[in-house]
């Protein structure tokens, strides 16, 4: 007999929901197990044995399964968009459709996002208080003034509060007045690159997310995505191993 697990968890790793929106779909009343209608949080099921639906619809685990994909600029991070314009799920095949994106990339950012049916791991992941590490190449109108650097690693104030940097450098390759920069940052917010090259008075040609935790972009090209190694997907998880 397999392992039992929390119905919750059960849910996200089948790719219905993240785990904090599959709690909400239990105590709505909208998931059975084995016929029976379960409303409380934390109920046992065995993926093996238990027959498990919501709204009706039988709910099968999965394989755990990642995937990385290089975002090009000019591509949303959602599943569908009002205005019709490519979102990421236009680049993948159709039997990776029910995975999440862990985080996102605004529309014109591109780079490393991960998407997988382990919605408890990609949660924890994204929660603040894990600081999972992101490193960016962001190319600006130079020139940088000498101090912007200093600035950013001591804190910048945004207003959702003090942001910074973990790391700064300034690397070759920059073409006529455009300087490239390296940036890490440990937060997730909305735009946070962004509103912090606004307030040190840049302004940004490009922004390329090249790394996020123990993963790196690497030469994967723009629109490509492959699955993750088993040894990549280990090192997700440790990243989570006191969770």
């Amino acid at each position: 007999m397999a392992a039992t697990m929390r119905l919750q968890k059960y849910l996200a790793r089948a790719g219905v929901a993240s785990r904090r929106s599959s709690e909400e779909l239990i105590r709505d009343g909208r998931v059975r197990v084995d016929g029976e209608v379960v409303t409380v949080l934390g109920t046992k099921v065995d993926p093996d044995a238990s027959t498990v639906e919501v709204d009706g619809r039988a709910v099968r685990l999965e394989p755990p399964r990642w995937i990385m994909l290089h975002k090009p600029p000019g591509c949303l991070s959602t599943r569908s968009d009002p205005e019709g314009r490519p979102t990421i799920y236009d680049l993948i095949d159709a039997d990776l459709a029910s995975l999440f994106h862990v985080g996102r990339l605004d529309y014109m950012s591109e780079g490393l996002l991960l998407l997988t049916n382990e919605g408890a791991v990609a949660e924890r992941l994204l929660h603040p208080r894990n600081r999972v590490l992101r490193r960016y190449e962001v190319t600006v109108a130079g020139p940088v003034a000498k101090g912007v650097g200093g600035r950013l690693l001591n804190g910048v104030e945004l207003e959702d509060g003090p942001a910074r940097v973990e790391a700064f450098d300034v690397l070759p390759g920059g073409r006529g007045d455009e300087v490239v920069l390296e940036l890490s940052l440990r937060e997730g917010r909305n735009r946070e690159i962004r509103r912090l090259m606004e307030a040190v008075g840049l302004t940004i040609h490009s922004l390329k997310r090249v790394a996020f935790g123990p993963l790196e972009l690497r030469d994967l090209p723009r629109g490509a995505w492959r699955p993750l190694e088993p040894g990549e997907v280990y090192r997700l998880r440790e990243l989570n191993r006191n969770e």
